[in-house]
């Protein structure tokens, strides 16, 4: 039995909608005017293009990171190690000694902190647009550098819950996913045919 969350388009929460969207985790980081690192936890990153290669971000429009990375021109996008939860939590909270509980260091050209230990990859960025949209502004940002760490697999989070890729794509995980088409799942309603 499917729930039906109609509301007013004016405070439609969207929430349990992209919970459905399993997706990676990073942090997004960036260095104050004050020369002090601010940092988010982010899971709204997208590739844009390709040439000139360029993501968007999505970030709090009150926070500091945002204010940080546009008042920078620059922010590094922190893909985060299946292995870094406690630093998703950490960058999610209010904690404001974030980075003195984060291993982190700042490579010449940087476009923000690199958190060393929990980053599966870093991409360096300046930003080239922004776009405010309710509580959050999309940041635009040119990649001018990528750093990819020797090994690990990355942290996913959906239904509101934390995934391990390892786990997510082991063999047994694939052949428990395995639904031969030819089977009908109970209040499976087909309409056409499945390809």
């Amino acid at each position: 039995m499917s729930t039906s969350l109609s509301t007013s388009s004016d405070n439609t929460d969207i929430r349990p909608l992209m919970s459905c969207f399993p997706s990676g985790v990073s942090v997004v980081t960036a260095l104050g005017t004050d020369s002090a690192p601010r940092g988010m936890t982010c899971s709204s990153l997208a590739s844009v293009a390709l040439d000139p290669a360029t993501l968007v971000v999505c970030l709090r429009t009150a926070g500091p990171t945002l204010r940080a990375a546009l008042d920078s021109g620059r922010f590094a996008v922190n893909l985060l190690d299946e292995r870094a939860r406690a630093v998703s939590d950490l960058f999610a909270s209010g904690a404001t000694d974030r980075f003195e509980r984060a291993e982190w260091r700042l490579p010449l050209g940087a476009g923000g902190p690199h958190l060393t230990g929990a980053a599966l990859a870093v991409a360096d960025c300046e930003v080239t647009q922004a776009v405010e949209v309710g509580d959050h502004t999309a940041v635009f940002g040119r990649v001018t550098g990528v750093t990819l760490a020797d090994a690990g697999e990355p942290l996913l989070y959906g239904r509101r819950r934390y995934a391990r890729w390892s786990v997510a794509t082991s063999p047994l995980a694939e052949a428990a996913a395995e639904v031969p088409l030819s089977t009908a799942l109970e209040g499976d309603t087909r309409v056409g045919t499945r390809l």
